[in-house]
């Protein structure tokens, strides 16, 4: 695999932080990069010059660590102009932002670092010790030399059929060890845009996590180069790939990142790693189980919970019968979730499904990890695979997709309602407040008579913003879902579970608030 610093080297972070740990980071003397230091590198220096940009970002956060409280779970926080972040996604907001010009000036330096050890870099990794798979691809050091050939496809046949339903969305996740993250991103990045793929792809040491739609033609050849890649195909086989009728229509961009987890859970793979997860159950055996559960007399006393580790907005329009599905806003939340409800899970079976199983990997490993389960078993494939088997099984309502089109329906049943006159529906809508990203039900009814906002706050903000329009600003949730408890606890009664109402209509989640009624401080419209 090409090295992000040298042909034959994969430097990982701490690495790149030893090799420059002369560096001065807030030096602002260096000279623009764009002048004498690029006329000093040599052509192999000169390509690197987005990973220079790249890695200057990482050390820079890197200055700003601080360890975190021995009673949270992740490892480290960050302080930075007096403020304290306690995720990466927040400090990494805030330095692209406020510190451009440092990070401008450091990458001037890191360039000046690669010109000085990238004629000795081969010397740093005897040939003997170097990974059969990474050798596969050092062989071609630019990205373009793993990118399918398309010449003898018209550009035409490769974007044609991208609209939705004539298209096809792709969904996959490969957990493996993975040594060069940096170089993962910029040949996804390239062979994605090389195929006209839009979407988000993950990329971390611990794999890879993606939803990427197109042209069929287009999707087809990107699952197979990612079949063909050394360092996939012997853990990606074609049944990994869920597919959707859909197309680039469904997202907006193309976003290629690097990250520490390919699924946000909150906790750091060292700490609850992938390698030791529940025990995978096919669609077909997963069918079954459900099945005897489903048909035990008391089901609030059974030794088995149905458990659904997505977000409340993800649960509310669809689940399987009988399911215990948390009340949780983001998957982040989950382990705390399960931290306050261990004596629900004492002694049980636990049956965990999620909508891919990527969730269900680490999900089921930190449940694991507690040592409260009698067993932990998790649905193959997640939903998307269940459904394709039993689209008339006992999963009921629509399949949430973090995606333009909100849902995939496999059958016709409706389990949630309109939030404001409780008429069966589940179709979501964001908040017509510009800058609130939650997510609503309401129905055409409703909709026409005004109700469009998750709460009376961003009726009223929005309101106000028509009529004297204020600059855009990020804000993931608003005063309605601040109310909403992180970590809500089950309520148990003389040792039984708590009660899981069948879906059906009338009953009534990364980011969207979605109300019950009885918290909408809206008036009921009236029925005509």
């Amino acid at each position: 695999m090409p090295s992000s610093t040298s042909p034959d080297q994969g430097d990982d972070l701490e690495a790149c932080v030893l090799r420059f740990s002369d560096l001065d980071l807030k030096d602002t003397s260096l000279i623009n990069p764009s002048s004498s230091i690029k006329a000093e590198l040599d052509v192999s220096t000169k390509k690197k010059y987005s990973f220079a940009k790249k890695k200057a970002f990482a050390l820079f956060v890197k200055t700003k660590e601080l360890p975190a409280p021995p009673s949270e779970y992740k490892e480290k926080w960050w302080k930075c102009c007096q403020q304290l972040f306690t995720d990466q996604t927040s400090i990494h907001r805030h330095v692209a932002t406020q510190h451009a010009d440092e990070i401008y000036h450091e990458t001037a330096s890191v360039l000046k670092q690669l010109t000085v050890t990238s004629s000795t870099s081969k010397t740093l990794k005897p040939a003997d010790k170097r990974n059969p798979f990474k050798e596969d691809l050092t062989h071609n050091h630019e990205v373009s030399a793993w990118l399918p050939d398309i010449s003898c496809f018209s550009p035409d046949e490769l974007i044609s059929g991208q609209g939705n339903g004539e298209g096809e969305v792709l969904l996959y996740y490969c957990y493996c060890d993975l040594e060069d993250p940096d170089w993962i991103c910029a040949w996804q990045t390239a062979l994605c845009q090389h195929l006209h793929l839009t979407g988000k792809v993950r990329i971390a040491t611990e794999g890879i996590n993606g939803t990427v739609g197109g042209s069929k033609l287009a999707t087809r050849l990107y699952v197979e180069v990612m079949l063909s890649c050394p360092l996939f195909k012997d853990y990606l086989c074609k049944d990994d790939f869920k597919t959707s009728k859909g197309g680039a229509c469904c997202f907006p961009e193309l976003r290629v990142g690097v990250f520490e987890e390919i699924v946000p859970m909150g906790i750091s793979p060292s700490k609850i790693s992938y390698k030791k997860p529940g025990i995978h159950l096919s669609p077909g055996e997963f069918h079954k189980e459900v099945e005897k559960f489903l048909c035990q007399a008391n089901q609030e006393e059974s030794d088995t919970i149905l458990l659904d580790c997505r977000n409340f907005y993800e649960s509310k329009i669809g689940r399987f019968q009988g399911c215990l599905a948390p009340d949780i806003r983001k998957f982040s939340y989950f382990p705390s979730y399960v931290d306050e409800n261990l004596e629900l899970f004492k002694e049980k079976r636990v049956l965990m499904y999620c909508t891919g199983g990527i969730r269900c990997e680490r999900g089921s490993a930190y449940l694991k990890a507690k040592g409260v389960c009698k067993e932990v078993f998790q649905l193959k494939g997640g939903i998307h695979k269940y459904l394709e088997e039993f689209p008339a099984g006992f999963y009921k309502g629509k399949l949430f997709v973090f995606d333009e089109r909100y849902a995939l329906s496999f059958n016709s049943d409706i389990v949630s309602e309109c939030s404001y006159c409780g008429a069966p529906w589940d179709q979501y809508k964001l908040c017509s407040t510009p800058q609130c990203r939650q997510l609503i039900l309401t129905c055409p009814a409703c909709q026409g008579q005004g109700f469009t906002a998750c709460c009376v706050t961003c009726q009223d903000k929005g309101s106000r913003q028509a009529a004297s329009p204020a600059q855009s600003s990020f804000k993931e949730e608003c005063e309605c879902t601040a109310r909403r408890l992180r970590a809500p606890r089950e309520l148990l009664q003389q040792g039984r579970l708590p009660a899981s109402p069948e879906p059906r209509p009338g009953d009534d989640e990364d980011g969207p608030c979605l109300h019950e009624r009885p918290h909408l401080p809206f008036p009921k419209p009236s029925q005509s």
